[in-house]
């Protein structure tokens, strides 16, 4: 039987930035032991974080040197293969493109497209850029009827969201503390580096109080006796917001949401803003909210909520309504009318409903929810790995899986395909 996988001694990896915390350093160490080389090109002293000294290749140049710089590094190193967190940063796009030029396998790593319980593996991209949207629902049914694993759900909590925020911080106080060494970098967010760190920093110390108000909130919807639709928010920032969606920020995307819904929902049900959970107060969304709130007469209808448990608020929700997060995912198993606005990689014609968001309150389409569960197999069966970045069990969990699936010569999403291959090994497990 042929092995499908390469032999990791001819494989010589670059890594670019990855996941706050040790993540990369740790996935390099465990490629390294089994032959392979692996080197980080580091944009900034928090890139430099964990990683070996004489694998560190930092770049000290304005970006648009970057293409250069990287044509030169694949040349004098025999470069193989590319790593990187999501697809969308400035850097990571002339990366990828200069991957697929020079016939690099490109690896990328994303948060999980159903979470908490999993993270992204794919390769050449992600999100709206990811091979997935380029697969028809046929051809994921057909892969799954030659061997499958059955469809499992999450566990109720996978605490990684302290990890989070506390790997932020860290990240961005080593940033600060040395970003004079790097004089030509610029942070893929525009807030600056300062405002960043105390961004994470006054968050993770809010967090009790923050915890204890979003309690309150949740209470108060789910103890009322009316119905509700329920708006998922992205991050100000998200490049999955800004680079694949219509808005330029939140006040343009909730205009519209706020105009549809004064205009099409029942005069008795309520609209439900959730925030992402890290939310950091750089845009004063409570304000706006108020703000909208009273532009379209809809007082004592209205409610925002600061992260927290998004199944507790999506049990009881009549509708969903997004940009592109990946948390809609929840609302689609549920069975629950979705209105997308953006490109991601769950927006099919099968899922989300193309009314005008007046028509949607009013009367929604529900999504083929057997449709859905097939699409929601086929990712189980392939890119979604089980695992964390930032919390130490969950990481180890996922790294034990990573080195074999990054050295394979098909990515996951190909085995499948090929039904000529066998399915893969289960990576699921069933819960108690």
């Amino acid at each position: 039987m042929v092995s499908d996988r390469t032999d990791p001694t001819e494989r010589r990896f670059l890594f670019l930035q990855g996941p706050h915390g040790p993540f990369f350093a740790r996935l390099a160490q465990r490629l390294t032991a089994m032959g392979a080389t692996c080197l980080r090109l580091g944009f900034n002293p928090g890139d430099s974080m964990f990683w070996p000294r004489d694998s560190y290749l930092p770049f000290h140049e304005p970006l648009d040197r970057l293409d250069a710089r990287l044509a030169e590094l694949i040349e004098a190193e025999g470069i193989t293969d590319l790593v990187c967190y999501g697809s969308s940063r400035p850097i990571h796009k002339v990366a990828l493109e200069l991957a697929r030029e020079r016939g690099l396998t490109a690896h990328v790593f994303e948060e999980g497209y159903i979470r908490p319980y999993w993270v992204t593996y794919e390769r050449g991209g992600a999100n709206a850029a990811s091979p997935l949207t380029a697969l028809t629902l046929a051809q994921m049914e057909r892969a799954l009827d030659h061997g499958a694993p059955p469809l499992t759900e999450a566990p109720d909590r996978w605490g990684n969201m302290r990890a989070h925020m506390f790997w932020g911080a860290v990240y961005h106080a080593v940033l600060m503390l040395g970003v004079r060494r790097y004089p030509a970098y610029r942070p893929h967010r525009s807030s600056g580096v300062r405002l960043e760190f105390w961004l994470h920093l006054k968050r993770l110390i809010a967090t009790p109080v923050r915890t204890a108000l979003r309690g309150i909130a949740t209470a108060r919807i789910r103890l009322g006796a009316f119905p509700y639709h329920l708006v998922l928010l992205q991050l100000a920032h998200d490049a999955n917001f800004l680079d694949h969606g219509p808005f330029p920020d939140h006040r343009s995307f909730l205009d519209v949401v706020f105009r549809g819904f004064a205009a099409g929902a029942p005069a008795h049900h309520h609209l439900v803003l959730k925030a992402h959970p890290l939310e950091d107060g750089r845009e004063p969304l409570r304000p706006l909210v108020r703000e909208l709130t009273r532009a379209h007469g809809l007082a004592g209808r209205v409610h925002f909520v600061t992260g927290g448990k998004l199944a507790w608020l999506m049990d009881a929700a009549r509708t969903t309504l997004t940009v592109n997060s990946t948390a809609a995912e929840q609302a689609l198993w549920r069975g629950l009318p979705l209105k997308v606005f953006g490109a991601a990689v769950f927006n099919r014609p099968e899922f989300t409903s193309p009314q005008p968001v007046d028509h949607f309150f009013a009367d929604p389409l529900p999504p083929d929810h057997e449709a859905y569960l097939t699409y929601r197999s086929f990712l189980l069966a392939t890119s979604q790995i089980p695992g964390g970045f930032y919390g130490f069990v969950s990481r180890r969990k996922l790294l034990r899986q990573m080195p074999d699936l990054i050295l394979a010569t098909k990515s996951p999403y190909e085995r499948m395909i090929d039904e000529s291959v066998e399915a893969p090994a289960q990576h699921l497990r069933l819960l108690d």
